[in-house]
């Protein structure tokens, strides 16, 4: 990660999230804001690899950002930092385009962590919050084996998005454009019913996609 975005409307927790973040990417060049429509103003300007969002900002919503963000630039790294672990603000949050969501009362280390952990291709989740999207799963009754309905080249792409790559790096390493990449990412989360990375993540690995 070599440029980030931080949007936390708190100084004390903005100067943390950049510690821990230059912890975890050393060198990277580390904007910080405090509203809306500073990040918004920032993301018109710059091209991050990584932004992490507060939910609760004065001027509006962190949604309203993940959703700039996501449609500006889909190899920009989204993860909320919150400390709203409510089941509406998570599904409000992942449905807007973050691709992953991470407590922000979580130790240090364990952030620090999940954070390295997406040079990876694991998604930032904090821990409870990945219990209760794989109880969700284990809960929600599916259509009968939608990914049957899956072509090879589709489940190529969800194994490879699964595993955090970029609509880039993922139309790179299958030989075809960004954009069919975009196209057959929108088949797959049509199919499977799912409309953030985190699901697809989750279902890759149900599937025995990602190793």
């Amino acid at each position: 990660m070599k440029k980030a975005l931080i949007v936390e409307d708190v100084a004390e927790t903005s100067q943390w999230l950049r510690e821990v973040t230059l912890k975890a990417f050393p060198g990277c060049d580390v904007y910080q804001t405090k509203n809306v429509r500073e990040a918004l103003f920032s993301v018109k300007g710059n091209d991050f690899d990584l932004a992490l969002v507060d939910l609760g900002l004065p001027d509006g919503t962190g949604t309203d950002v993940v959703s700039a963000i996501a449609k500006r630039n889909t190899d920009t790294v989204i993860v909320v930092a919150t400390i709203m672990g409510d089941d509406a603000s998570v599904v409000a949050a992942l449905s807007s385009g973050a691709h992953g969501y991470l407590l922000k009362d979580s130790p240090p280390d364990v952030f620090e962590r999940q954070l390295k952990q997406l040079d990876q291709g694991i998604p930032a989740l904090s821990p409870s919050i990945a219990r209760r999207l794989l109880d969700h799963f284990a809960t929600t009754v599916l259509p009968s084996e939608p990914e049957a309905n899956l072509t090879p080249r589709e489940r190529d792409v969800l194994g490879l998005i699964g595993r955090g790559l970029r609509n880039a790096d993922a139309a790179k390493a299958l030989g075809l454009t960004e954009s069919t990449v975009a196209s057959h990412i929108k088949s797959i989360y049509a199919k499977l019913g799912i409309s953030s990375r985190a699901e697809a993540a989750l279902q890759a690995a149900r599937l025995g996609l990602t190793s």
